[in-house]
């Protein structure tokens, strides 16, 4: 041991000696009377939105995961398969699932040694991706929460992806194919360990040979996974031998929710008859002993964490019929042996009602569950069911106060609340308001059964307790009335029929809303086409004119695609010049060097903008600085991206890291580049949050020439 150290010792002198050796040879001048230009004053952003369940499952203090009921029940039990998540139904031969976040079907019997499968698919209306996985471990229910190789098909790329998930996602290779994604597509793969020889369709020549070298897999299971597409599957073969399924009828339980069931003869259903949304959940007794009943624990049946001596409130809108001893409702460990709390509802009326109720742990649990059940002959109807633990709110709000303090320490003074799941149809201002057990359910794009649990509104309160520059994004197909209506709500005094309204809702003072962005990311699917440009020109003018008539202090931000090379960028800045503030440009900041491709961009920018105009005071935002990834090498690049807008301070407001939060082992879509990562009951941050910390804390406002 002591040589060791007296080596360790030996080898910081050796390096402190060249430091003050290559110190001498260095010189910085700096001109102190020649200011280049400010820093901006809210650099330090971040972009939440709910692509990861940032917000359901994390942020938004509600533990109960699927409140609404409007997942469908889980498909029929495959004989000899494990659905993890989506909705599986199957013939002998073919089997079909819903567009879903990784949706996966695991086959219980393990290949032995290597083999070759083989397979038919074809993608239905939503196509983003779907395809096999191979050698895959531990896996559970959410988009990554697995360790095994993905090769999939994606329609919108045109390629296919072969990746490697370990409870995240690795891209490893891409191959570009022509062929026809919307008729069915034949795939084959031949596997031996870590190796993997692809073909397409009925070519001899594999379209690609796929090895990985770097830390190998060990083998596993094989599955099915659809990410966002509704796919078909057809004559799965192993070794040339087809696969035959069977399945049985599984209970119709709401898809995030279990059963609980101990009695004879109990039945569930999915019915319409339903306080909000499309659905309630039904309960029958028929009568004897036992219980029948219904379980949630949380975001992808993670646990909820719950304290000892903490109470955990809520409530539930309940009917009944022939029910005479009532609702039980309760919080229990995972297997449902123990029993923390429970609290019984007596005399559930034949109408739709709201019953609230106390629950005060008696012990410490990350992996508890929620639990309705009835134990007398009857029925009850289930609907809007919320558990909040105000011991464990942020400054009063529904928020996770370890998530929000989080954020504070990571030094954030700019948090934009967008994202692609603006871009949803149902996603509209007046939804988000009120009563929350009032608000509709929706189809969101990032989650099929979207509630408005938590919406704008929620959000500005959010950033107004946290000390946060607020600025968020808005659907393009907002009607312009709406969106006057929604300023007025917001801004307007307590005498003008939305400011009232938004007194009524427990908000008297007018909130100090300054940013709007106007949709996200628009033209960014379709391409460069002119006429979807227009389009959105057109919108923004429209949405923005409203809004500028109600308080002429916003500042509007434009969310058309920027393709600096395409004659459509002049048209849009000429639509939307001196009515827009700001132009969202999204970069890239998984490398260390990232930072020299922003300066460019920005650089780019500016001339093109004064080019068009030059007294033009149109500026840029940097809404999403975004990636694949949460390491070191992220960190490095959120700090090059941060030296590059320093350069550009007078041309830039700010730059948000994307994306702010991230459930550990929740990865949709790719994106594993959470700057604060959690579970249940743990909050921590991961390197790029570091990197914005240190900046946030060494701010100084003045860029001056070297």
């Amino acid at each position: 041991m002591f040589p060791k150290v007296l080596f360790s010792l030996c080898c910081v002198c050796f390096l402190q000696l060249e430091i003050r050796v290559l110190a001498q040879q260095a010189h910085i001048k700096v001109d102190a009377s020649k200011v280049l230009n400010r820093i901006p004053e809210k650099l330090y952003g971040s972009c939440i939105e709910d692509v990861n369940h940032e917000i359901y499952g994390g942020l938004y203090d509600q533990r109960i995961f699927g409140e609404s009921f409007e997942e469908p029940a889980l498909g029929p039990q495959i004989t000899g398969w494990q659905a993890l998540g989506g909705h599986w139904k199957s013939d002998q031969n073919e089997i079909q699932v819903n567009a879903g976040e990784g949706f996966k079907l695991v086959r219980n019997k393990r290949p032995v040694g290597a083999y070759t499968v083989s397979l038919q698919l074809k993608f239905g209306s939503r196509n983003d991706n779907a395809g096999i996985l191979v050698n895959v471990n531990n896996a559970r229910t959410g988009a990554d929460r697995f360790n095994g190789y993905e090769i999939s098909i994606d329609p919108n790329k045109r390629v296919l992806v072969f990746g490697k998930h370990q409870n995240n996602w690795t891209p490893l290779q891409e191959v570009k194919t022509d062929i026809d994604f919307k008729a069915w597509i034949k795939l084959k793969v031949k596997v031996d360990n870590n190796h993997f020889t692809v073909y397409i369709n009925d070519k001899n020549e594999p379209i690609a040979d796929l090895t990985d070298h770097n830390n190998p897999l060990p083998s596993g299971h094989f599955a099915l996974r659809t990410y966002n597409a509704d796919v078909t599957y057809k004559q799965i073969a192993f070794n040339n031998v087809i696969e035959k399924f069977t399945s049985k009828t599984q209970l119709q339980v709401s898809g995030a929710w279990d059963v609980v069931n101990t009695a004879n003869n109990a039945g569930y259903a999915l019915v319409t008859d339903a306080y909000n949304g499309s659905q309630a959940q039904l309960i029958m007794h028929n009568g004897g002993k036992g219980l029948t009943g219904i379980a949630n624990r949380g975001l992808n049946r993670w646990g909820i964490a719950i304290k000892k001596g903490n109470t955990y409130t809520g409530e539930l809108y309940l009917k009944a019929q022939g029910i005479k001893d009532g609702a039980t409702v309760s919080l229990q460990s995972a297997d449902g042996r123990k029993m923390y709390a429970s609290h019984t509802i007596k005399s559930v009326t034949s109408k739709w009602a709201p019953y609230s109720f106390r629950l005060k742990s008696n012990q410490t649990d990350g992996n508890a569950r929620f639990v309705v059940t009835i134990n007398s002959k009857g029925k009850l109807l289930v609907d809007q069911a919320t558990l909040i633990c105000k011991q464990e709110q942020f400054k009063g709000l529904r928020i996770r106060n370890d998530i929000a303090q989080t954020m504070q320490q990571e030094g954030l003074n700019f948090l934009r609340y967008g994202g692609t799941m603006v871009n949803a149809e149902g996603y509209r201002f007046k939804k988000m308001i009120g009563l929350r057990q009032n608000r509709p359910p929706y189809k969101g794009h990032w989650y099929p059964y979207s509630t408005n649990g938590f919406g704008i509104e929620d959000f500005l309160q959010f950033c107004e307790a946290a000390g946060f520059e607020a600025a968020f994004a808005v659907n393009i197909e907002e009607t312009p009335e709406d969106m006057a209506d929604m300023v007025e709500y917001l801004k307007g005094s307590i005498n003008t029929k939305w400011g009232k309204l938004r007194a009524q809702n427990g908000h008297p003072v007018p909130y100090k809303v300054k940013y709007i962005e106007i949709g996200n990311e628009e033209v960014i699917f379709q391409g460069d086409v002119a006429a979807d440009y227009e389009h959105y020109a057109e919108r923004f003018v429209k949405l923005r004119d409203a809004m500028h008539a109600k308080d002429s202090t916003i500042k509007f931000i434009c969310s058309a695609w920027w393709r600096p090379n395409s004659p459509n960028m002049k048209r849009v800045f000429r639509a939307i010049n001196g009515k827009a503030d700001y132009w969202d440009l999204h970069t890239d900041a998984d490398a260390p060097n990232s930072g020299s491709k922003v300066d460019s961009s920005l650089t780019q920018m500016k001339v093109l903008f004064l080019k068009w105009d030059p007294n033009t005071r149109l500026k840029c935002a940097i809404f999403e600085e975004n990636g694949g990834r949460h390491d070191v090498a992220r960190a490095l690049g959120h700090a090059t991206t941060l030296n590059a807008v320093r350069r550009h301070g007078d041309f830039v407001l700010t730059s948000c890291a994307a994306n702010a939060l991230q459930p550990l082992g929740q990865n949709d879509n790719g994106w594993d580049q959470g700057q604060i990562f959690f579970t249940p009951s743990q909050v921590w941050g991961m390197p790029p949050f570091y990197a914005q910390q240190m900046a946030s804390a060494n701010h100084q406002p003045l860029n001056y020439k070297q």
